[in-house]
């Protein structure tokens, strides 16, 4: 898709809040779990994580509202989990305010201190480089010095204000063989 070229386009839109929010409703995300320990274990559910660079690797993320994206995004560290559909419901505890998020078992403190939740399929241990404000949230960038890998299933993404499951028969394209 390419904007148009003329003087005048055949459909102009103004940019609104309301408009903006359905075009991201109707773009995928990967899911994520942020956590840190900032003094004690805080989490969030973040749609927004994408990688940045593969060397040095480095991803961001954006946090706005509430007192735990606050939290998370004041913390030195974090550790981003990437999340997959067996874990939805370990997901939608974290997005849901007031929710007992740490539940005994479900997670350990690493060396350095943010908890890392057992069984997520992808733990990033990461460096917080810089936090730049934009709109109403704030935009983190973060060098990944720790991965952890565990088992996985089915990848998750978030889509229409609901979590959806990828599976192989949803594959359009095949891979490249290399």
């Amino acid at each position: 898709m390419s904007l148009p070229t003329s003087a005048e386009p055949t459909h102009p839109v103004h940019a609104t809040n309301e408009l903006f929010r359905e075009a991201f409703r109707h773009h995928p995300a990967g899911v994520a779990i942020v956590t840190a320990a900032n003094p004690s274990p805080v989490g969030i559910t973040a749609s927004s994580v994408a990688s940045v660079s593969a060397d040095p690797p480095a991803l961001s993320f954006s946090v706005s509202g509430g007192s735990s994206a606050a939290r998370v995004a004041e913390a030195e560290t974090v550790v981003v989990h990437l999340m997959d559909a067996a874990h939805v419901d370990t997901v939608k505890r974290y997005a849901t305010p007031g929710a007992a998020r740490f539940l005994e078992g479900t997670w350990e403190p690493a060396a350095t201190g943010e908890p890392v939740l057992n069984d997520a399929p992808w733990a990033l241990r990461c460096r917080i480089v810089r936090r730049v404000p934009v709109g109403g949230s704030l935009l983190v960038a973060a060098e990944v010095d720790q991965i952890l890998r565990g088992e996985h299933s089915e990848p998750m993404v978030y889509h229409n204000r609901a979590f959806h499951r990828l599976t192989e028969a949803s594959l359009i394209q095949p891979r490249d063989a290399g």
